[in-house]
């Protein structure tokens, strides 16, 4: 996936996930998604290079950093609780996907129940 991609199918996915809220809370150059007014994923260019950061759970955090040589310890975040995407060959659409809707998962299920309930009809 190139530059330009990443950052507009990762837009498109979180956009696409229930309760998802955009803001900027960090100034313009942040795109930043939240669920239950929580963060589960910043956009942004860092030196000249576009990354999505992400939560993942840490075991397969690692396990895609050993796989995915375009997924990093998460850029100025939490190492062990969040992944910076960069833009690589090895990132699919269908990898993304299942990346952003993990992050938005992990938030919520760290909400309380009553919260979960509502941003998880069904």
């Amino acid at each position: 996936m190139d530059e330009k991609t990443l950052h507009v199918c990762a837009k498109r996915l979180a956009l696409e996930l229930p309760f998802t809220e955009h803001c900027w809370p960090f100034g313009p150059e942040y795109d930043v998604f939240k669920v239950g007014g929580k963060i589960f994923m910043l956009v942004f260019v860092h030196h000249g290079r576009p990354l999505v950061n992400l939560k993942s759970d840490p075991q397969k955090s690692l396990l895609n950093q050993q796989i995915y040589p375009s997924i990093e310890p998460g850029y100025h975040m939490n190492k062990k609780h969040w992944i910076s995407v960069y833009p690589g060959d090895d990132i699919t659409e269908s990898l993304l996907t299942d990346l952003v809707s993990d992050s938005w998962h992990r938030v919520v299920d760290g909400l309380p129940k009553r919260d979960q309930q509502r941003l998880r009809p069904g």
